[in-house]
Formats: structure tokens, C-alpha cells, sequence
């Protein structure tokens, strides 16, 4: 049972990676407020997808022994091969191999996404860079914007909110790290990036805490020379 939800989960990775790029393809057509506004919608879809890599990510890091037991299972698997039949619901060789290399990594979901964001906008050079950034910074900074206003926070109907609405945040930035020539972290980036990791911190320790790494290690430009010290030393806190 726990290889077929590994499997099941993987083949929904896949099938996230095709759906972001069309969710992208609509996204990034137009200026970053315009779009936002005129789909609504598919901006939701969006953020609801970001919330799930980061949810599902920080589940995986909470149970490190998913990569061991997964290799155990195909050592077992070969064995059992020798002897009987392959049934008609196993997971193929190929298959296998790829499921341990997703979640080899740390966070696979969120490397997952990433790659995707990053071959789109490889792919689609004659759309104006800007276009993709700018929705990423935008939404991170509504996000925050949001969490930092407590009369919006009092109309939340469910505390859960919240967290959701820290996890879009934090997804957009790291997005936003990936594509951006010159990061999320250096002082003239769209993001307010030192005011976002204060946000954090001032959240209970035991609900942010991975969050955090998730900016700590999924990013590409936080401990590059041009970030400033100041943010550097509040995410080494």
C-alpha cells in the first residue's frame, strides 16, 4: 500500500508539471495585475497548487525513512521476481527508478515544480521574462500583505488560512528565486524579501520552521555575495 501512494503521488507529479505550464501559458500573457485579475480563478488554481508542493514536501521531510524503504521494497521486489510471476499491478523497473530519483531529493515536489517554472520560461523566450517574475513577486507580496493586515486575517473562517496563504508566499518567492537572472534576495528584487522572512518568524516556531528551510535551501540566490547581510542573518537565525 505504501509503494502504490509513493507511485500515486509520483504519477501526480507528472501530471502537476503539464498542468502548471498551462496554467503559466495563460498566466504570464499579460501584465502581472491585468492577468491576476482577469483570471482569478486559474490564479487560485495556482496557489492551491503551490500550498500542496509546500504541504506535501514538508510531509516528506518529516519522514526521512521513505527513501529507505522504498529501496528496500525494490531489493525485495527483484527477489520476489526470481521466483514468481510480475503481477499485473507492479510497478515496471522503469518506473521504480524514477520514483527513487523524485524522492531522493529533499523536497521533491517543490524540485519538481521548479524545474517546471524554469524549462517554461527556457521555452518561451519570446514572452517577456517580466511577465513570469512579475506574477510570482506579485503574489508573493499580496500574500504578505495579507498575512500583515489583521483585519484581513480576522475574516479568515479557518485559522488553516493562514498557513495556506504563508506557504503561496513562500512558494512565489522561491519561484521567483528560480527564474529571476538575479534572485529574490538582492536589494532592488520585487520582492520585499527581508519584510516576508520577518512575517515568518513572528508565526508560532512549529508551523514555519520549514518553511523557512524551504527558503534556506530551495532557493538558488540566498547566500549569493549581493544579498544583503541583514537578510542573510535573519535566515541563519
Amino acid at each position: 500500500p505504501l509503494v502504490s501512494a509513493l507511485n500515486t503521488y509520483y504519477q501526480y507529479s507528472i501530471e502537476l508539471d503539464k498542468q502548471v505550464v498551462e496554467l503559466l501559458t495563460v498566466l504570464c500573457s499579460d501584465p502581472p495585475m491585468e492577468s491576476l485579475e482577469n483570471h482569478q480563478a486559474l490564479a487560485k488554481l495556482f496557489a492551491i497548487i503551490l500550498d500542496f508542493v509546500l504541504a506535501f514536501d514538508d510531509l516528506k521531510m518529516t519522514n526521512p525513512s521513505i527513501q529507505n524503504d522504498f529501496s528496500f521494497y525494490r531489493r525485495m521486489r527483484n527477489r520476489v521476481k526470481a521466483y514468481s510471476e510480475a503481477e499485473e499491478h507492479e510497478i515496471s523497473n522503469e518506473v521504480a527508478n524514477r520514483m527513487s530519483m523524485f524522492y531522493a531529493y529533499p523536497t521533491p515536489m517543490l524540485k519538481m515544480l521548479s524545474n517546471s517554472v524554469t524549462n517554461f520560461v527556457q521555452k518561451n523566450q519570446a514572452l517577456p521574462l517580466e511577465n513570469t517574475t512579475d506574477i510570482f513577486s506579485t503574489m508573493a507580496n499580496l500574500c504578505r500583505c495579507m498575512i500583515e493586515d489583521p483585519q484581513i486575517v480576522a475574516r479568515f473562517q479557518q485559522k488553516e488560512t493562514v498557513l495556506f496563504v504563508l506557504r503561496v508566499m513562500v512558494g512565489a518567492i522561491i519561484l521567483y528565486d528560480h527564474v529571476h537572472p538575479a534572485g529574490a534576495f538582492y536589494r532592488k528584487s520585487n520582492i520585499d524579501i527581508k519584510s516576508s522572512i520577518k512575517l515568518l518568524r513572528d508565526q508560532p516556531a512549529n508551523t514555519v520552521e520549514t518553511l523557512l528551510n524551504a527558503l534556506r535551501y530551495s532557493t538558488l540566490h540566498a547566500n549569493d555575495e549581493e544579498t544583503p547581510s541583514v537578510v542573510k542573518k535573519l535566515l541563519a537565525e
